[in-house]
């Protein structure tokens, strides 16, 4: 199922995709979170995700990566603008007018999927992949009460390190409050109670310059968060890395949002 919806937090229309597996519920849900350059459509056609869903009696939630239409502020670098919301607040002009991704994912998203799905709320977790695993665990950390799970693909660790970060912040929120969304320094000052799970491609050509898994790992054990960090050899960052995994990964959020 897809949605299309008015957004009262972005200002635009915004679309999301849907997947509900046989059965009464209410089920367990779990949102995924797209990279740079992907809509919803990526992940729902390319992740191999519904199957393992389906097994596990889950809802499947794909929201788009940043508000769209042409009264929408773009930029002609893929990591900038459409496409590449960060699941950020942004507050610098002309992107604040729309560009409110962490706002709609916590605050507007939930209650549209209640209305489409029979979720147990109290049983919902997070994964993405690169810009949306980035996305997943600052989110899950700052909303602890909200997120019950997180895992991600290739995250984005330190956005105040990475030039992709760097840039984003410097746009989106002038610079300022890099430690609201840096994976590493949420770590420091919010930790998480429970476990994490992140998968990288050892031969993912991101994985240094833009991807930092080994400042993932140093901050998760400085912060006493129990992370599995799995080094995969021979993959890049393609969905069929992703793909390759998402069993591995529905089925440790299924265990975890168990009632």
């Amino acid at each position: 199922m897809v949605v299309r919806h008015p957004s009262g937090v972005t200002g635009c229309e915004m679309e999301f995709a849907v997947f509900i597996p046989r059965g009464k519920g209410p089920f367990p849900c779990l949102y995924y979170l797209s990279g740079l350059t992907c809509t919803w459509e990526n992940a729902a056609t390319k992740a191999g995700a519904q199957a393992y869903a389906a097994k596990a009696g889950m809802v499947l939630v794909f929201p788009d990566t940043s508000p769209r239409g042409p009264a929408v502020a773009d930029d002609e670098e893929f990591s900038l603008g459409q496409g590449a919301g960060y699941y950020m607040t942004a507050t610098e002009a002309p992107w604040a007018e729309h560009y409110q991704m962490e706002d709609y994912v916590i605050k507007e998203l939930p209650d549209l999927v209640a209305e489409h799905a029979p979720i147990d709320r109290s049983r919902l977790g997070v994964t993405g992949h690169s810009m949306g695993g980035h996305g997943a665990l600052g989110l899950a950390m700052k909303n602890p009460d909200l997120f019950q799970s997180v895992s991600a693909f290739a995250p984005i660790s330190a956005m105040t390190a990475t030039p992709w970060g760097q840039r984003a912040l410097d746009e989106y929120r002038g610079g300022k409050d890099g430690e609201r969304y840096d994976v590493c320094q949420l770590m420091a000052s919010h930790g998480w109670g429970k476990d994490m799970l992140v998968d990288q491609g050892a031969a993912d050509p991101f994985k240094d310059e833009h991807l930092m898994p080994e400042r993932l790992a140093a901050a998760a054990e400085a912060a006493g968060i129990d992370l599995t960090l799995r080094l995969q050899p021979g993959y890049d960052h393609s969905y069929w890395f992703v793909s390759s995994f998402m069993g591995d990964h529905i089925r440790w959020h299924a265990d975890r949002l168990k009632p």
